[in-house]
């Protein structure tokens, strides 16, 4: 997911795709201990598009 992407989302809807990510990180990382992964890279993608959300919705919340 891009960042541009990101900036034409309304907050709510950001915070909507935060949690579904966030389901999906605990979901990826319940399943990793109990069985091999197909894409460990999947990791990787998730931490960096939660962080990229957040960091929107912070710069949205300072006025930028």
């Amino acid at each position: 997911m891009k960042t541009t992407e990101l900036t034409e989302l309304s907050v709510d809807d950001l915070k909507a795709r935060l949690a579904e990510l966030t389901e999906e990180r605990f979901r990826l990382r319940f399943r990793s201990a109990t069985e091999s992964i197909e894409n460990p890279m999947r990791f990787r993608a998730l931490r960096r598009d939660i962080a990229r959300i957040k960091t929107v919705l912070r710069a949205r919340e300072l006025g930028r």
